[in-house]
Parts: structure tokens; sequence; C-alpha cells
């Protein structure tokens, strides 16, 4: 098939006009750009998962993408959520991919739909189903009829879901590009040439669905044609694909980092983002996609890793909870806008290129009638005066002036020239409510557990979790029993995959504890519990969870140390524990009776914890603070909101005291915050699970915990800072639908400091910035100031250039 991919115009049929008409359009593509109904042109998308936000959340999100300039919204489609079990589907609220798609067709963007089934994106077992692990005969993600059946079903289960709502651009829908597969050259070296079998075969299979747009691998060097192979990483300006025919796409550009339990918190700054999009640009790029634009949260059990973090904020340009991440999304809109304005030359023109040496070069990209350039600097230390058509230029280091005409500076990516926002808690304000909640509990009781054998399973070795569980749990019971001929203190040891608890990245590591043993028959019983299965490398499947063995005995008799190897013994296996399986967080549950207030403990392992509340007044995001808890799960209104363990602490050092400097090559250990505190103490409740009257929580504790600090409070702006430079440029502060109370600073000429620590520096203009912001600012929900010389009076800085520092209390 040519690379050119032909859409052809199908007949609408309108009768009596009560049918929407909607034609369909050509979508096709050269080296230099993807065309969409005949305009060339140059795409912005974001990733925006729809499960790991809620239906209520889409709209909101979507329209503020849209605002910050996207063109197109991608998603993976998460084939395990969505067949929990073979061949028994779910579609259903957070999980209706079709709305989802619906909503950005409503909002006017395209979509980008990367079926995989293999996603990896920190999610459980890289989003495919755990039963396929236990299918016989099976391999998976190689050439295996077995998992090649299984993957084709459902991939062609959703494309004809797709198809019956007529969302490919061929049938006049929003979906412009497709995805089979995921990150497979990463890994695909192990699987030899069955590896290059099964991805061929990926190809092959991707074009039968005749789906009219075009197809694409990420990171697939050795894509096969028409297959457009793409590129993810933080950077991905020297990427070249592999056909002359192929548009360069970067289809996950990393906004941030994931988290892991015990982990910092990691930043990317504005500054840096900014400029990898520019520098992609000016190096021939046709597509980007942030990954993540909203990174969201892990609900329920859908976190992988293992020990991946409930949130997924991501540190993405829409944070966790929806709100403006600012000064990221504004800072890359306004650079979405300037290359917008260069379309018809960076999609047409021709290209030259000017190096200027010392990382230093300039990029050219010229029509008959118009000229647009780019002014890089990617040395990390030195800033550059370039000399350029006439011109005088201070490009500064590690950053890309874009001058649309060739002449005039518009842009550069490390002059942030929006605003800061800095998010603050505020107490639950429902009226009546009180200053705590008001708690019932009742016990997770294990003998229960232990001692009854109904829906047992049985075997004569260690059975790996995966298989015991088909991971429809956390939690799985080892049990046997050992005949003793004396009373003794033993030593039990055995291989655990993690320990009492791990980080990310452990494998595995021995786990050892004294237990007295008495003559006779002793029962044993150990809770083995998964936080998140491997999503990522060759052959993760096969990465053991659980207790893999061997389990030991030892006990000291005089001089002689006796060992009783008890893995070839009898287990039984139980999924699950007694509260999970009878719902005691479903509000419909027939237990609801068996809860009580008195004798309450605290510090308790294994225990339920049941709370009511009132809807927190307003509109802004509701978080729970869940300080004073040890491990376990929170519902609220019996939906999970996912793993909580605020005693997992991350680690002391290493983290950014000061302003973290963009400058140089990014990586996850750069920029860190949140050193010596919890990995993660809030935890996201949307809106759209909260009834308008009573609410119920409820916890499930594993270690002890107290949950009388546990409260429910709501995210805003506290207040927001601008950094603007002088070169024509208007600054806006905005409280979103909060006024603007009072100005806490402000200068004009050389300030210095952060947000929230500014000071007055060296060069100051005549006229007071502080009555002036005053003057135009407090008392409004929003409002913009031009940051000129005009505006705040003439001043010489010595060749500084000058800068407006505000900082507005909400």
């Amino acid at each position: 098939m040519a690379a050119s991919q032909k859409i052809f115009s199908a007949i609408c049929f309108c009768f009596f006009l009560l049918a929407l008409c909607t034609s369909a359009y050509e979508v096709s593509h050269d080296g230099r750009a993807i065309t969409i109904d005949g305009a060339r042109r140059v795409l912005i998308s974001g990733s925006i998962h729809y499960p790991r936000s809620t239906p209520g959340m889409w709209p909101d999100l979507i329209k503020k993408a849209k605002e910050g300039g996207l063109d197109m919204i991608e998603t993976y489609v998460f084939w395990n959520a969505h067949e929990p079990s073979r061949r028994e589907y779910d579609f259903s609220d957070n999980l209706d991919f079709i709305r989802f798609l619906k909503t950005v067709q409503d909002e006017g963007l395209y979509a980008f739909l990367r079926i995989g089934p293999y996603i990896c994106g920190e999610w459980n077992y890289g989003g495919l189903p755990v039963w396929l692990h236990n299918m016989p005969g099976i391999e998976l993600r190689t050439a295996n009829s077995v998992f090649m059946n299984e993957m084709q079903n459902f991939t062609t289960k959703i494309v004809d879901m797709v198809k019956n709502e007529k969302l490919f651009a061929s049938q006049g829908g929003p979906i412009i590009l497709a995805q089979i597969e995921n990150e497979y050259g990463n890994v695909m070296t192990p699987y030899g040439d069955a590896g290059k079998a099964y991805i061929d075969w990926c190809a092959n299979m991707a074009e039968s669905f005749q789906i009219g747009v075009p197809w694409v691998m990420c990171q697939q060097s050795d894509a096969p044609q028409p297959m457009i192979n793409t590129c993810n990483g933080f950077y991905c300006d020297s990427f070249t694909p592999n056909n002359p025919n192929s548009p360069k796409i970067w289809t996950e550009n990393w906004t941030g980092w994931f988290k892991s339990w015990g982990d910092k918190d990691p930043h990317r700054t504005a500054e840096d983002v900014a400029f990898a999009v520019a520098r992609f640009f000016q190096n021939g790029g046709t597509l980007q996609n942030y990954y993540m634009y909203h990174g969201g949260t892990n609900f329920g059990r859908t976190a992988g890793g293992p020990y991946i973090t409930t949130s997924y904020d991501y540190d993405a340009p829409l944070d966790e909870y929806g709100n403006l991440n600012q000064p990221k999304w504004g800072h890359l809109k306004q650079l979405h806008a300037v290359l917008k304005s260069m379309e018809m030359t960076l999609t047409h023109g021709d290209v030259s290129t000017i190096d200027f040496n010392n990382s230093v070069s300039a990029t050219i990209y010229a029509t008959n009638e118009s000229s647009s350039c780019f002014l890089g600097n990617a040395n990390s230390t030195n800033d550059a005066t370039i000399n350029f058509q006439g011109n005088q230029y201070m490009v500064p280091a590690w950053s890309v002036t874009i001058l649309p005409d060739c002449k005039n500076e518009v842009y550069n990516t490390a002059k942030v020239n929006t605003q800061t926002s800095l998010m603050v808690k505020t107490a639950n304000k429902a009226e009546n409510e009180g200053a705590t909640l008001s708690w019932s509990w009742r016990p997770e009781i294990l003998k229960d557990t232990i001692f009854q054998r109904k829906r047992y399973v049985s075997a004569h070795q260690l059975i790996d979790q995966k298989a015991a569980t088909n991971d429809t749990s956390d939690y799985l019971w080892y049990i046997t029993s050992f005949n003793c001929e004396f009373k003794s203190l033993f030593i039990l040891t055995l291989l655990k995959l993690g320990s009492e608890w791990a980080k990310y990245g452990v494998s595995n590591s021995v786990f050892e504890q004294k237990v007295q043993l008495n003559p006779g028959r002793n029962q044993i019983a150990l809770l083995s519990v998964t936080v998140g299965l491997a999503n990522y490398g060759p052959m993760f499947d096969m990465i053991q969870t659980g207790i893999p063995g061997p389990v030991q005995l030892v006990v000291q008799k005089g001089d002689e140390t006796i060992i009783k190897d008890l893995s070839s013994y009898k287990w039984t296996y139980k999924v699950g524990l007694n509260g999970l399986e009878d719902k005691f967080y479903d509000l419909d549950s027939y237990q609801t009776w068996k809860w009580q207030a008195q004798q309450f403990p605290i510090n308790r392992n294994f225990t339920w914890y049941k709370a009511t509340f009132k809807a927190p007044l307003g509109t802004d995001p509701i978080v729970l603070d869940l300080q004073g808890m040890g491990k376990g799960f929170a519902w609220v209104n019996g939906f999970n909101i996912g793993r909580y363990w605020p005693t997992y602490i991350a680690d002391e050092d290493g983290c950014d005291v000061e302003v973290c400097d963009y400058r140089g090559s990014y990586d996850s250990s750069k920029c860190l915050t949140n050193c010596g505190q919890a990995t993660q103490r809030w935890y996201h409740v949307p809106r759209s699970l909260i009834n308008g009257d009573e609410n119920t929580l409820v916890l499930f504790e594993e270690f002890g915990g107290n949950p009388s600090l546990v409260n429910f409070q709501t995210i805003t702006i506290g207040s927001v800072c601008g950094n603007a430079y002088e070169s024509n440029n208007t600054l806006e502060l905005s409280c979103n639908e909060r006024p603007i109370s009072s100005i806490k600073f402000a200068s004009f000429g050389t300030p210095q400091g952060t947000c929230g620590s500014f000071q007055k520096g060296s060069c100051e203009a005549t006229k007071d910035a502080l009555s002036i912001l005053q003057n135009a600012c407090v008392g409004k929900n929003t409002c913009t100031i031009e940051v000129s010389e005009e505006t705040f009076g003439a001043v010489d800085c010595g060749g500084v250039p000058k800068r407006l520092a505000v900082e507005a209390v909400c």
C-alpha cells in the first residue's frame, strides 16, 4: 500500500432532516506532514486516559486541553479493564471509551486511539488480562497462536465498536490515527525470530481492519510498511522515521514522570518541556503528543509497577484533579499558538539550517510568500548572542527562540510569561460538618479465613500468585500444617517477591520471623499481598509473584541446626479476604448491621472502618487526607479510589532545595521534591462520586492506623505569581472563579527570587508597580497587565532584560 492512504467521502443520506449528516474526510501523509481533508497540519496532541478519571471529569478535561492549544486527544485502550474475565466485557462508567471519544468529538478535537492492546502505562500487568497467563500453551507478545487469537479477538471487538459508532475519520469521526502494539522494539531482542514474526503479524492484522486511517507502531524501528514508526522519550528532535514517506511523529513526550511508593515527587520544568517541543518542530516534527496531558488517578487496583502509587499526576499540564498546572499549561499554550501561526511555512516551506557551532543553530522554513525561523541553543550552560539576517538575538542556554517572520522574537522556551499557581488545601466547609468524622468499625476475622476450608484449592507445591488469583485480588493465603515433635522456637524463613514491603524495582528478598510451635499439628498461614503487577520489560509476564519458596522452618537443637523445608508440603490457597468477599464496602451489603461504634480500636491491623460525611461545599476538587493510616484501600460510596499507604515515607535526601535548573537533559532523578514526607498522603475523590446529601467512606486497614486524623479537604488556588519578560508581552493573572483579594508583591525591573519569595532587585521602574497592580487586579477574578515601560515607567537596567514579578493572593 502507498504511504498516502486515501479515504473517500461517503454519501450521507438525511431523512426528513432528522439525522445529522457527517461526511468522511481524508487523512494522508508524506515525509513532511499529515494532511487532513486537504490541509497539511502541524498537530499537537495530549494523553488523557479515560479510566484514570471519571465521565463527569471528561468534558472539563477535554475543554481545558482544547483551550491549551491541543488539536487531538490520545488514549490507550485497557484490555484487562474491559475483559477482566475471558469473553466477559465491561464498558461501563469510566470504562465507556466510546462515550469518551464522543466527548472528544463534541469538543471539535481529533482522537488518536492506541489500541495496543499491550500498553505499559504503569498500568497493572501492562493492560494485559492475567487470565491470559494461565491459558495452556500461551506465550505473551510473541508468535504464539493462543496469544494471537486472544489479541485478535479483543482488537477486533474494539475496532468493530468504533466502526459501529462511525468514529474513524473515514466515517466522519474524530479518530485520525490508531496504534497497534506498544514499545515492542525496546524489548524485542530476547524474543528472537518469533518476535519479528509477531510484529509482522500485528501489522498485517491491523491493516486487515481497513479502518481508513494510518496505523503507527511506537519505538519500532523495523516497523513494516505501511506502519509509521514513532518515537517516545523526553526528547525526540533527532528521531528519523524508517521510511522517507513517513511523517516524524512523537507519540510520547513525557511531561514528567510516574511515582512509586517510597519515592520522591518528580517534576519536569515548563522550560524544558517547551524546549523539547520547539526543538522537535525545528527539526522537522509533524505531530507531538504529551504523555501525559492529564495523568489522573490509578483507581482501585489498576496501578502497576509493582509499587506504582495511586496518584498518576505525572506533573502533567493538567494536574491529577483537573486543575491547570501553571506555569506549564500556560507556557505550552503560548508555544502552541506560535507554532500554529507558522503552520503554512512549517508544512510547505523549504528548509535550511545555519550552524553557529557550540550547539547553536538557526533553522529557516521558507515559501515564496513567507518564512519562519527557529534559533536553537542546545548548550546547557552558555547563553548565545546570534547575528542573524541583520539582527542580533540573545538566546539563553538550553532554549529555542521562535521568529514567526524570521525577524521578531515572539517566544523563547526559557522565558516563562504565564502565571504560576500555588495550590492550597482547605478544610471541608460543608454545613454543620464536625471537625472529625464519626466512625464505626468491624474486624477482618482472620481465623475464619484460616480454618474454614470452603472454596479453597490445594497443591503439593507453592503456586505463583497470578495463577492462583487470576488477579482478582491483592490477597492470597498460603496455608499448610506441620507436625512438631517438641515445643520450640523456630525461625520461619521464606523467599518472598518483595519483603515485608519493598520498593519499585526490588524483585525478591528473604523474610525471617520467629514462631513458637507446639507439640503436634501446627497450622501455618502466610498472607501474600501484591501492590500491582509488573508492566514492562521482556517476558515481564513471567515474573513470579507471591511466595516462590523455599519456605523453611529452622531450629537450633544443641549444636545441630535442623531445617524443615515446607515447600513441597500440601498447601491450601484462599484468594482474598472475607470482608472483600462479603463486600463490606458496598452500601447495599447485607452485613451492614454488623458495624459497631463501641470499643473503637486504633492501630489495629486487619480492621474495617466506616464513616459518613457531607459533600464539601463549592466545586473545587475533593481530596481525602489519610494521614494517620497505615496501608490499605479506601472506598467512597462503594467506589474504590485506590490503594493508600501514607506510612511509606520518601527518602530524606536528594531533593532540590533551590529552584530547579531547567538547563541540561532531563531524567527522572532531576528536580525532586517531598523528601522525608509521606509518598502519598492525599487521595482524589472525584466530585462525580459524591452525593448531594450523605456519603459513605470505608477504609480497610492492613497495618494499623488512627482514623481520627482522616478528613476531607478541597484544593484551590491560594496565590498566583507572574514573572513576565518585557517583549510585547501581557501577563494575565487569574484565580479562576474567585476574586484576587490583594497584591502581595509587585516590581518591574530586575526583581529576584521565585514565587512566594520575590524581592526587589537593583533596578526598579519609576512608577509604583504595587499600586498599578492593585488598581488593575484587586476584586477581579482575572486581570491583564501589559509588561512594558509604558505601563511601569522608563528604566535603564544596563542591558539586562526587564521583568515584571507579581504575587497576588486569591
